[in-house]
C-alpha cells in the first residue's frame, strides 16, 4: 500500500503539495492550542537570549576596563589640581604654605619669553626670586633658548641657574666637559644642576657614570652640584650616603607637601603654572629656606672658575 501511494505521488505532485500543506496547517493548530513550540524554534531562541547577555556583559566589562584605565592615567594622577583646598592660590594653581621663595624652570618648551612682563611677578604675593634653565642634554644638544634666557634673567634680577638633561647613553665625562663650555656660570648664580630622569637596565653603572659627572663639574665650578630627580626616582635607585651628600631638587607634583624624608632645597610642585610674559605651561618651584639662604647657596665671589 505504501508503495503503491508512494507511485501514484510521484505521478501526482500537486496532489503530494496539498497532502503535506494539510498536514503542516493541522500541527500549527495543535501547537497553538496546547501553547506549546517547536522545539528547534525553542532551542534557538534561548541560544539568543544566551548570546545577547554574553554581548551585553562584554560590553559592559570593556566600558568597566576602559573607565578604569582612563582614570588611573588621566585623572588620578591630576586630581590634586581641581580639589578643593584651603592653600591660597596663585600663577593659576594652589600654593604650597609655608614658603616664601618661589621660583620657575624654563627651557626652549616655553617658547620666546617677554622678560619685561615677567619682571613683574617679583613683585607678587608670591614673588618669583629665581629662575632656573636648561641649557644641555646629552653630549651634543644645547637648548636653543638658554643664552637669550641666561642673558635676560641677569638683566631683570633674578638669581639664575643652569641644567643639564642627562642621557644615560652618552658618555659621562663627555656630557660633563659640553656642560662646561656651554655654561659660564659667575658669582651669584646657583650652582650648577644635574637633572637625571631616565633609568637604565644597569642602574649600578649609572650612579657610577652619574658620579663621574657630578665631580667633573664639581670641579670645574668648585661648587657642589645640585641633584635634580623625582621623588620616587631618587628614594629607590639614589637614596644613599653618596647622593644624599648633594643639594636635592625633588620633583613631586599635585600633593601638598613633600614626602621625602631626606633633605631637600628646591621642591617642583607642579608643571601646569600660568605667568605673563609666558605663554606656555611652566613649572612652579619653592626653595627650602629664606631669600638670604637662597643667596648663601649661590657660587661665592671667590670661586676662580677657570674657563675652557
Amino acid at each position: 500500500m505504501v508503495k503503491k501511494t508512494a507511485e501514484l505521488d510521484k505521478k501526482n505532485p500537486k496532489k503530494t503539495q496539498k497532502r503535506a500543506d494539510a498536514f503542516t496547517k493541522k500541527r500549527n493548530v495543535h501547537t497553538r492550542r496546547s501553547g506549546k513550540k517547536p522545539r528547534k524554534a525553542e532551542m534557538s531562541e534561548k541560544k539568543r537570549a544566551v548570546f545577547t547577555c554574553l554581548r551585553y556583559a562584554s560590553m559592559c566589562m570593556v566600558a568597566a576596563a576602559l573607565f578604569t584605565g582612563f582614570y588611573f592615567l588621566f585623572i588620578r594622577p591630576y586630581a590634586y589640581r581641581w580639589k578643593t583646598s584651603n592653600s591660597p592660590k596663585a600663577y593659576g594653581v594652589y600654593m604650597p604654605e609655608g614658603y616664601g621663595v618661589h621660583g620657575i624652570d624654563i627651557s626652549h618648551h616655553q617658547g620666546d619669553i617677554d622678560w619685561e612682563k615677567l619682571q613683574t611677578v617679583r613683585e607678587d604675593s608670591f614673588p618669583i626670586c629665581f629662575v632656573f634653565m636648561k641649557a644641555s642634554e646629552g653630549g651634543d644638544f644645547n637648548d636653543e633658548s638658554f643664552a637669550q634666557n641666561f642673558s635676560q634673567a641677569r638683566r631683570y634680577g633674578f638669581v639664575r641657574g643652569a641644567y643639564h638633561f642627562y642621557n644615560p647613553r652618552t658618555d659621562a665625562l663627555r656630557q660633563a666637559d659640553f656642560f662646561i663650555r656651554t655654561v659660564k656660570l659667575e658669582p651669584g648664580d646657583l650652582p650648577p644642576v644635574l637633572d637625571i630622569e631616565t633609568k637604565t637596565n644597569n642602574m649600578a653603572k649609572l650612579r657610577r657614570d652619574l658620579k663621574l659627572w657630578l665631580d667633573r663639574v664639581e670641579r670645574h665650578y668648585k661648587v657642589k652640584p645640585i641633584l635634580y630627580a623625582s621623588y620616587k626616582f631618587k628614594t629607590k635607585y639614589l637614596n644613599d650616603s653618596v647622593f644624599n651628600s648633594y643639594p636635592y631638587w625633588i620633583a613631586h607634583y599635585y600633593v601638598d607637601s613633600v614626602e621625602y624624608r631626606g633633605e631637600w632645597n628646591f621642591w617642583q610642585h607642579t608643571d601646569v603654572g600660568t605667568l605673563p610674559g609666558i605663554d606656555e605651561h611652566v613649572d612652579l618651584n619653592v626653595f627650602n629656606g629664606t631669600y638670604d639662604e637662597l643667596k648663601r647657596m649661590t657660587i661665592p665671589a671667590e670661586n676662580n672658575i677657570v674657563e675652557r
